[in-house]
């Protein structure tokens, strides 16, 4: 079965996935893994697993969708080189390095990251990410964008914090700053919601 081009495969056992992985790392341009939902009881990979193998063979997890009531399908592919790396997965690394478990296109993509900058600009997860105090200045000075940042639902807060974390330069992300302030006083956001 096909899904946006993507095969969908399921796979009961990590190991039956890092088999799997081991000989098609480098042939597939990705698939849609299928993992069973927690309550579903059915024997299958899960989610912590999964992200272990990809991992160790220098893929990456993206989308996710439900599938049915039973599975969620996730969009995983090969790293690129210009991908971004999360704190979450460079901690993730490094267990695994210590633990033997790293194979060589693992080791590959941290390598490519570190030479192009990337694992040093790594971005934290929503749970972990935390207003910047240059930010929340520009707030203060502006009680409608204040007011309306405290709406925003979790995926929009953390659109604007993330492209904040991303920027280099700091003539950048002062632009960026009043850019998202204005935006936050007329009421908009990055992705679409209802308020």
């Amino acid at each position: 079965m096909k899904h946006d081009d993507y095969p969908i495969m399921t796979f009961k056992t990590p190991k039956a996935y890092e088999t799997w992985l081991a000989k098609n790392h480098a042939k597939s341009d990705g698939i849609w893994l299928k993992m069973a939902k927690a309550k579903a009881g059915i024997a299958s990979i899960n989610f912590p697993q999964a992200l272990d193998v990809n991992l160790c063979y220098g893929w990456i997890d993206g989308l996710r969708r439900s599938f049915d009531e039973n599975y969620f399908i996730q969009k995983v592919t090969p790293r690129r080189e210009k991908s971004v790396w999360s704190v979450i997965n460079k901690n993730k690394v490094e267990e695994l390095i210590k633990a033997g478990k790293m194979k060589e296109p693992g080791l590959a993509a941290i390598e490519v990251a570190k030479k192009n900058g990337l694992w040093d600009k790594a971005y934290l997860s929503q749970k972990n990410i935390s207003v910047p105090d240059d930010l929340q200045k520009a707030l203060n000075k502006n009680k409608k964008a204040k007011a309306f940042f405290a709406k925003l639902n979790s995926q929009n807060r953390y659109a604007i914090l993330y492209r904040l974390h991303q920027v280099k330069r700091e003539a950048t992300k002062k632009k960026k700053i009043d850019d998202f302030v204005l935006m936050l006083e007329r009421n908009e956001t990055i992705y679409p919601q209802k308020l």
